[in-house]
């Protein structure tokens, strides 16, 4: 079993460092992250360069403010690592070629969720330290209450929203589809629905809004989950998502 998965994982690791559109995935996702970091330090120090920053102003949760961005790259690429077997019909050659799909999908998953894990680290620290470094007098350190648990609690958030995209991904077999439902959700809707009277607190358990608590210094007003109980949410969701396409690979031909 475990020389099969190894052989798989190497196998799934190829299609990653060879397919160009999951490449520029993760590149987006840094030069996103990183572009909209310095963005917002810049604008920060600008803004408050000659006043103090009100007490509701989150020095963490504006550190973030590229990751947030950067985070499309990494739903497209987790998408893509699933979807682009099946838009280029390759999927079939796939599972000939690991006949097994339990070993199948836990390479595909493996492989996304490490290559989304190391990706989202470096984006997230060198992100949120770049906002610091050019927000000024209202930055904050690394050594300072609650910024070392936020910064891993990001890595965490990026890399299962990561892993949840892609087992959506296996239930829909569709990049086009795929994408056009998270990425609005993610990014707009989700965002959209936490506003709205008698929504908002269910919407507050959507995987994004639930997990993202944790991209801030304290959790927002009327929220009824924080950083740590809003990463257990998102880590139900991710398990759903990840099962639910574990049954659909089993149950569907290729």
């Amino acid at each position: 079993m475990s020389n099969d998965l190894n052989a798989a994982v190497g196998f799934e690791w190829s299609k990653v460092r060879t397919l160009r559109s999951m490449s520029w995935s993760l590149v987006l996702c840094i030069v996103l992250s990183l572009a909209f970091a310095v963005l917002t330090g810049v604008v920060v120090q600008h803004q408050y360069a000659h006043k103090p920053a009100p007490s509701s102003f989150d020095p963490i949760s504006a550190g973030f403010s590229g990751l947030r961005l950067g985070l499309v790259g990494l739903v497209v690429f987790g998408v893509l690592v699933v979807t682009s077997e099946y838009s280029s019909g390759t999927i079939r050659s796939s599972l000939a070629a690991v006949p097994r799909r339990g070993v199948f999908y836990a390479a595909k998953m493996l492989t996304g969720g490490l290559t989304a894990l190391a990706v989202s680290s470096a984006a997230a620290v060198t992100s949120f330290l770049l906002a610091q470094a050019t927000m000024g007098d209202e930055s904050v350190s690394i050594t300072d209450g609650g910024v070392l648990p936020a910064l891993i609690g990001a890595v965490l958030y990026t890399t299962m929203l990561c892993l949840f995209s892609m087992g959506v991904a296996v239930l829909l077999r569709s990049s086009a589809i795929t994408m056009g439902i998270l990425v609005p959700l993610f990014f707009t809707v989700s965002t959209i629905l936490t506003n709205i009277p008698g929504v908002g607190k269910v919407a507050q358990f959507l995987p994004d809004q639930a997990g993202g608590l944790v991209l801030y210094r304290h959790a927002p007003e009327g929220y009824v989950l924080n950083a740590w109980s809003g990463l257990a949410v998102l880590a139900v969701w991710t398990a759903c998502s990840a099962a639910a396409g574990y049954l659909a690979l089993r149950r569907r031909d290729a």
